[in-house]
C-alpha cells in the first residue's frame, strides 16, 4: 500500500477514475437478486469483508510511507466471484481509511494495486483452468488457488513499484536489485494462505464457492462394469 504523498496528483486521479469505473462495473455485474434473496451468500459476502479487514490490518507499516501486507483476494474471487469480490476488498479498504490505515486520496492506486490485479489475476487464471476442464481436484487448487495467488502477489509489487519509479517521488534504495530475492518470502506466504483457504472451502463446504464445479471435481469415479 502506498501513502498518498508518494504519488503525483495526476497519479492519484487517474487511479481514482480507472478504480470508480471498474467499481461501477462491478456493482451492474455483481448478481444483486440472488444476494438478497439469499440469506448464505450475504454472510459469506460479509464474511469476506471482514476477513479481508482483519488480514490488511496485520501490516507492516514503513516510515517513508509504504505498507506491506498479505492480500487474502484470491480465496475471496474463487468463494463470491469478481464483482463481489471487488467490492468486499473496497469495504475493507473504506475500513482501513475510517481506522487511518490508508490515506483517502491515495484509494484508488491502491485498489488498482491490491484489488483489481489480484482479482484479474484469479480470474484468468480460474477461466484457463475452467477452459481445459481438469477432473483431477489438486489442479484446480493448484493452478486456482495458490499459482494465482503467489502470481498476484508478483503483480503487485512490480506494478507498485512501477508506479513509484514512474512518479519519481519515492527514492530507491541502494539494494533494489537484492529485492528480487525476497520477493519469493512474499509469494509464498500469500500461496499458502489463499491455497490453504481454498482447500478448506473444496473440502468442507464446496457449495460456497462460485467458482468450484462440483460436479466435475467431486463426483465418484467411473467404473467400468
Amino acid at each position: 500500500m502506498i501513502a498518498s504523498h508518494l504519488l503525483a496528483p495526476a497519479t492519484l486521479s487517474i487511479g481514482w477514475m480507472i478504480y470508480a469505473a471498474a467499481l461501477i462495473w462491478a456493482a451492474w455485474r455483481a448478481p444483486w437478486v440472488e444476494l438478497f434473496s439469499d440469506t448464505r451468500r450475504q454472510h459469506l459476502l460479509c464474511g469476506a469483508m471482514l476477513s479481508v479487514f482483519l488480514l490488511w490490518l496485520v501490516r507492516r507499516d514503513f516510515d517513508s510511507g509504504l505498507s506491506f501486507h498479505f492480500i487474502g483476494l484470491t480465496a475471496v474471487t474463487l468463494l463470491l466471484d469478481w464483482p463481489l469480490a471487488i467490492l468486499a476488498a473496497l469495504a475493507a479498504q473504506l475500513g482501513l481509511t475510517l481506522t487511518g490505515h490508508q490515506h483517502l486520496a491515495a484509494l484508488g492506486i491502491n485498489g488498482i494495486l491490491l484489488v483489481l490485479i489480484p482479482v484479474m489475476v484469479t480470474v484468468i487464471c480460474a477461466r484457463l483452468v475452467e477452459r481445459a476442464q481438469p477432473r483431477n481436484l489438486f489442479v484446480f487448487i493448484f493452478f486456482a488457488g495458490f499459482f494465482p495467488a503467489a502470481l498476484a502477489a508478483l503483480a503487485c509489487i512490480l506494478a507498485s513499484l512501477g508506479v513509484l519509479l514512474f512518479d519519481g517521488r519515492f527514492p530507491m534504495p541502494p539494494w533494489l536489485e537484492d529485492f528480487a530475492g525476497y520477493i519469493w518470502l512474499v509469494m509464498f506466504p500469500e500461496a499458502f494462505i489463499n491455497g490453504t483457504a481454498i482447500t478448506a472451502l473444496v473440502v468442507f463446504y464446496p457449495d460456497w464457492m462460485e467458482s468450484f464445479n462440483q460436479s466435475r471435481y467431486l463426483q465418484a469415479p467411473w467404473k467400468e462394469e
